[in-house]
């Protein structure tokens, strides 16, 4: 008895080596990962995997496209367990440099890579713009609502045209003004470019503009709450950037996407291949909280969740850029 209390206290004071997570590394996408917008999002969702998995987490933000190979294959020559790279950008660089690294596993999100080493994480963009696009048309007193793309790009042709079937099914009638910021990388950060195209949207009576171009969307949250309008945020919850000046948010929940895998890494469960995420996996939503609920009447918010269901069942079916004839 006596020695099994000695026991006892000898091991009260051990100490036990911490949980270690699985080692990951993000290269953001060029805007870095306090754009407040699909950045931020993949860096709520590993630092997530921080608090919840004891993930060890390094990152790096590409000055420009030239540097995602290079910074891929750095961390991957590394003591890293999962490579993250974020936006369609860094597909071509991942297809050279993961099958280079084949113990190394990697996830990469908006751009589909095939590999026995690679997670694709993909959203259904449109069904989330579908929403978006119908609060924009039941909130315009104009019948004018505008949308402002980043890059012009397939992907987010996708969220426009989600967005413009979303405002015609609510009113056919609606115009829908459409502007890009520019072609190469650097429109995911000129808000100032962003914000002249919001006051010329707002000059042909647009009452309602949905951004979906990264840090540049800052400009277009200026002009809303210099010209008293509406924008709709992109990503994640930017109804908190001008409160009661953004209608919603079209959420593409990019945490959930890279937590999951870290999560998956954790548990001796990595599966490559494509994941696939829309409203129906929660992966897409619209985004309401106290800092827009007095945007959106009680009749609002029923047609769009009718519409949610509508879009889960497969009753609605979403015009998709990637699919259009």
């Amino acid at each position: 008895m006596k020695i099994f209390a000695i026991a006892l206290a000898l091991v009260s004071f051990v100490t036990l080596p911490a949980f270690a997570g699985p080692k990951v590394a993000i290269v953001f996408d060029k805007g870095g990962k306090d754009d407040k917008s699909f950045n931020s999002s993949a860096y709520a969702g590993a630092m997530e995997g921080k608090a919840k998995l004891g993930a060890e987490v390094k990152y790096v933000e590409a000055p420009d496209a030239n540097s995602f190979e290079s910074l891929l294959k750095a961390f991957a020559k590394k003591d890293f367990d999962l490579i993250i790279a974020i936006g369609v950008a860094q597909s071509d660089a991942l297809k050279k440099v993961a099958p280079l690294f084949p113990q190394k596993k990697f996830l990469i999100v908006d751009s589909e890579v095939q590999g026995p080493n690679v997670v694709t994480a993909l959203f259904q963009e449109q069904e989330g713009s579908y929403l978006v696009g119908a609060l924009a048309a039941m909130k315009s007193k104009t019948g004018v609502v505008g949308f402002i793309g980043g890059m012009d790009i397939p992907l987010i042709r996708r969220f426009q045209m989600g967005y413009e079937a979303g405002v015609k099914k609510i009113n056919p009638a609606a115009k829908v003004m459409v502007n890009y910021i520019g072609v190469t990388g650097d429109a995911w950060h000129n808000p100032p470019r962003a914000k002249e195209l919001a006051f010329a949207q707002i000059s042909e009576k647009a009452d309602v503009i949905f951004h979906a171009a990264g840090a540049s969307g800052g400009g277009l949250f200026d002009a809303v709450e210099e010209k008293n309008i509406l924008a709709i945020g992109v990503d994640s919850n930017q109804n908190w950037v001008k409160p009661g000046r953004v209608l919603t948010s079209m959420m593409k929940r990019v945490d959930h996407a890279v937590y999951d895998v870290v999560a998956d890494l954790a548990k001796g469960k990595f599966a490559p291949g494509v994941r696939r995420l829309g409203l129906k996996e929660g992966g897409i939503d619209y985004a309401m909280d106290s800092n827009n609920e007095k945007l959106i009447t009680p009749e609002m918010k029923k047609k769009v969740d009718e519409l949610k269901a509508d879009v889960i069942s497969g009753k609605i079916k979403v015009p998709d850029f990637y699919t259009k004839k």
